[in-house]
């Protein structure tokens, strides 16, 4: 078996040793950054050499990057170059405009792409988008890293597509999962044989198990990335199909959501990451996305840490009798009192009425001890409920909504 590099199957040990090389190199270089000067002015670089060191920083939101964004044009003194020193400039939903280079797997795709199987003699069928967003170029700058060739065939016009893969002789597919069977009934429809298309590359959108079987039930493996505009690929599958190994250039957290507060191993909880990419530093950068780490290594040798992949949005802010009601809160009360392990908020209606419920884990028996705790913290009554240790869903839900409107 090959890796792209030797960084994929270095032990815990010698990763831990470059993180502590590398990481208070990152943080220094965050600080010459101006839109990034102001939050890290306080942290020391040298002592920031392990995860556990990073966790004291503060996180940083896609709200703040927009602000800064709204301040000062298009970066928002987020980067450590002037915007005319990068090859390209994107524009994604928001709108949050994000820099790109043409170096050597600038996004870290290649990584990704090599563990599908993708390298040189493959042409790879690039279906993400060209217009504005970056996924395009992203998975094309991969494709270059790993020697493979390009159709960058964007999205829409599906008939050229299929005829497209067809007289080309495409070998490989990147873009959302679902297009690519877009394309593949288009393809039948029109008497078109594709029998070189044997890989796909997905990201952008969930892949679900009966697509993936369909898939394969044609002859193409199917394995699928997590990457953002902002930070590039963050994980990925390979061969042995168990989890998202996470990529080399990246340190993946799992924190409480609406915190910076890492939760226990294994527990659900919001993705925050930091890139290590010199030339847009973002540190502690929460995607506002669901993950947990799974324990152990991956089958395939590779010895990074391992998430589950995207378990859901993080954002749980909720009104409750026209209050808002947000994660943070919630991990405040928590905070306040040792003794409770977790605290899940239930939103739900009584007639015409809104209810709070706050259901508390922990071994506590005395419910009424949390009254006014959380009349304090979350500035709204409710019912206490105790429960027991280990009873709450880990799901990564701090509030839920089970209110039905008609």
């Amino acid at each position: 078996m090959t890796y792209f590099d030797d960084l994929e199957t270095r032990s815990a040990d010698a990763r831990a040793a470059d993180l502590a090389r590398t990481l208070p190199a990152q943080i220094a270089r965050a600080k010459t950054a101006p839109g990034l000067a102001a939050l890290l002015r306080d942290v020391d670089p040298d002592r920031i050499t392990s995860v556990e060191a990073l966790a004291a920083l503060p996180v940083i939101r896609k709200s703040e990057l927009s602000a800064a964004q709204g301040r000062s044009a298009p970066f928002g003194g987020f980067t450590t170059s002037a915007p005319a020193a990068f090859d390209h400039v994107f524009q994604s939903p928001g709108p949050i405009y994000e820099p790109g280079r043409v170096g050597h797997d600038w996004w870290r795709m290649g990584r990704f792409l090599h563990a599908c199987g993708v390298g040189p003699g493959d042409i790879v069928q690039n279906c993400f988008g060209y217009h504005l967003t970056p996924a395009g170029m992203i998975f094309e700058n991969g494709a270059r890293a790993v020697g493979a060739a390009v159709l960058p065939a964007g999205t829409g016009q599906t008939e050229l597509q299929a005829r497209a893969a067809h007289d080309i002789g495409v070998t490989a597919y990147a873009g959302t999962p679902d297009y690519l069977k877009v394309i593949l009934d288009k393809a039948d429809e029109m008497g078109l044989h594709l029998p070189r298309l044997t890989r796909a590359a997905v990201g952008g959108g969930a892949l679900f198990p009966s697509l993936r079987q369909d898939y394969a039930d044609r002859g193409i493996a199917c394995r699928q990335c997590y990457a953002t505009a902002d930070l590039g690929n963050i994980a990925y599958e390979s061969e042995a199909m168990q989890g998202m190994i996470v990529d080399e250039g990246v340190i993946v957290e799992i924190v409480t959501p609406g915190t910076g507060i890492p939760v226990a191993p294994g527990e659900v909880g919001e993705m925050v990451v930091t890139t290590l990419n010199p030339d847009y530093p973002l540190i502690r950068f929460a995607t506002g996305d669901l993950s947990a780490v799974m324990a152990g290594i991956s089958p395939c040798g590779r010895t990074n840490m391992r998430i589950k992949g995207w378990m859901g949005r993080a954002d749980q802010t909720t009104k409750i009798k026209g209050m808002f009601v947000r994660p943070e809160q919630v991990a405040a009360f928590v905070a306040r009192h040792p003794e409770v392990i977790r605290a899940r908020v239930i939103a739900e209606r009584e007639g015409e009425m809104d209810v709070m419920d706050v259901q508390v884990e922990t071994e506590a028996t005395d419910p009424t001890r949390y009254a006014a705790s959380i009349a304090e913290m979350l500035k709204l009554k409710g019912r206490v409920s105790i429960v027991k240790p280990g009873s709450l869903p880990n799901d990564g839900k701090v509030i839920e909504d089970r209110r039905v409107y008609d």
